[in-house]
């Protein structure tokens, strides 16, 4: 087994993993599945409770719930991967796991160039064209003071 992966870099490549689309990894499937593997915890959808704070620091409240799937994938060397994204997607959940489980191994590198760093970009890219088009739309309000001061 390899040693284990900083904390950080591996929450990075499971929100990468996550935020993506099942067609973004789609075109890594038989890669993915090209090892002998188990489903600890097959693919299953569920719901969960989603928070939220007023003005982002206000005191919590229940926004609702959503769907979510998840999923847990063992290799045949031990090592194991998991997933949990929004919606219902099971395909996804399994490809993300065993993304998951095999970027723990000595193969890192080559799984963070040819499927983490292209969606990371992509997602990147993605959210500065959201930021540019709210931008465009963002209105500045000022008063003017009456009066004697």
């Amino acid at each position: 087994m390899q040693n284990p992966v900083p904390q950080a870099e591996r929450q990075h490549w499971i929100g990468v993993l996550a935020r993506a689309r099942r067609s973004e990894l789609l075109p890594h499937e038989a890669a993915l599945r090209d090892v002998e593997y188990q489903l600890i915890r097959a693919p299953e959808i569920g719901m969960t409770l989603v928070r939220g704070r007023m003005g982002g620091n206000g005191a919590p409240f229940n926004v609702g719930e959503m769907s979510m799937t998840r999923c847990v994938v063992r290799l045949a060397d031990g090592r194991t991967g998991y997933s949990y994204l929004a919606g219902r997607d099971k395909l996804h959940a399994e490809l993300a796991a065993l993304a998951d489980a095999h970027l723990q191994g000595s193969q890192q590198r080559h799984w963070l160039d040819q499927v983490i760093t292209p969606l990371a970009n992509a997602q990147a890219e993605h959210q500065a064209q959201k930021e540019a088009d709210t931008a465009a739309t963002k209105v500045e309000f000022f008063t003017l003071v009456r009066g004697e001061n």
